[in-house]
């Protein structure tokens, strides 16, 4: 939740943990050693090489992911591959593509194509070059085109799962108090704080009617809900060759996926004391995206209003989960203040509303370049 490393909330896989589970997957051959471990912070993972191959072992806690929350992200990612993306094979045993074992559910998932470029570094961090910016945008329209027909509804109510219930709802402060009372955990360690006051003030500022109405009017859709460079696997051309992690995927929306791309990519808000954005990645996600799929300006604009309110739910369930799972009120207080709140009033500070206007202009003038290519090619 911050800059500096914290150590694990979970131990770490061993080798003969991995070999225990490794025996229910007959099909991925004896292990032969582990050779990295993840450091993300909310679950245990790690590279297993086997007789047959590299394959990612991840746990969950069972509080966190059962074989069957498990199993609504594993048929989306199932389609996409049908769909022809590049995105981590699940192996399967019994039928089923996670085991429960005492506290613990597993997933073992064949290492996909790419180099991770990413791996040593914090998640939500910019990318190294602009040029992986444009390829990311790009990367997220084929997963939106390959999407659009995997009929699921949104997820059950899991902790650490992006939703998509309040910025669109009529009255979103109603929905963010529905949200909140479904969660006990969370709805108690928020009880002695003026969340209402603190939530409206910037639901008020920041969204307002004619968000919510665009966004009602958006069709939903699943979608990858946490974009953002360590999440994608590189070619050596600087293009994405696999798309890996959808813990948060659910229903959405394909602007609430492509907002939280430039929040989570775009803008350094774990650097608070030198938080300015990155107006010219953000506009190359926009502009890689646009080379993929069509975006209309009207929808432009909605990205760009929805920017600064697109991490309310996340931060919400993170909270949820530092409490009620972790019991760590020192991190659900940084996922309430520091992420939740002080990063929504970035947006008014005077480096967010620079970093806004110059992606608003980078996206115009980007719109109107596409426009002249366009012409010219008839032209031609």
């Amino acid at each position: 939740m911050g800059t500096e490393l914290e150590a694990p909330a979970w131990p770490a896989i061993t080798l003969a943990e991995a070999e225990a589970i490794l025996a229910r997957f007959p099909q991925a051959g004896q292990a032969l050693d582990l050779q990295w471990h993840s450091p993300r912070p909310f679950s245990a993972a790690a590279l297993l090489r086997t007789e047959h191959g590299t394959f990612f072992l991840k746990r969950h806690h069972r509080s966190l992911r059962s074989p069957a929350a498990l199993a609504e992200e594993h048929r989306f990612m199932a389609h996409l591959r049908a769909k022809g993306l590049s995105v981590p094979e699940v192996l399967a045993t019994d039928g089923r593509g996670a085991v429960a074992q005492g506290q613990w559910t597993y997933e073992l998932l064949r290492k996909a194509p790419g180099r991770d470029l990413y791996r040593d570094r914090q998640s939500w961090t910019p990318f190294i070059e602009q040029g992986h910016a444009f390829a990311a945008g790009a990367a997220l329209a084929r997963l939106h085109q390959a999407a659009r027909d995997f009929a699921e509804g949104p997820r059950a109510n899991h902790p650490l799962v992006a939703s998509f219930t309040i910025l669109p709802a009529r009255d979103p402060l109603a929905a963010a108090e529905g949200y909140i009372a479904a969660r006990p955990a969370l709805a108690g360690y928020l009880a002695d704080q003026p969340w209402r006051q603190q939530l409206d003030r910037l639901l008020t500022a920041l969204g307002g009617a004619d968000l919510s109405a665009a966004l009602a009017g958006q069709p939903g859709m699943w979608t990858h809900n946490d974009w953002h460079p360590s999440n994608l696997l590189w070619s050596d051309d600087g293009t994405v060759d696999s798309v890996i992690d959808f813990g948060l995927a659910t229903r959405t929306c394909a602007l609430h996926d492509l907002a939280t791309a430039i929040e989570r990519s775009a803008i350094p808000w774990l650097d608070v004391l030198d938080r300015t954005g990155d107006a010219d990645a953000a506009c190359a996600i926009l502009a890689g995206y646009r080379s993929v799929l069509p975006i209309s300006a009207a929808e432009v604009e909605t990205v760009l209003a929805l920017l600064p309110l697109v991490h309310i739910e996340f931060a919400l369930s993170e909270v949820d989960y530092f409490v009620g799972v972790l019991d760590d009120r020192d991190q659900a207080k940084l996922a309430w203040q520091d992420y939740l709140i002080d990063h929504a009033d970035w947006f008014l500070s005077r480096p967010g509303r620079d970093f806004l206007g110059a992606l608003k202009s980078g996206a115009r003038g980007a719109r109107a370049d596409h426009g002249r290519a366009d012409d010219a090619g008839v032209s031609a």
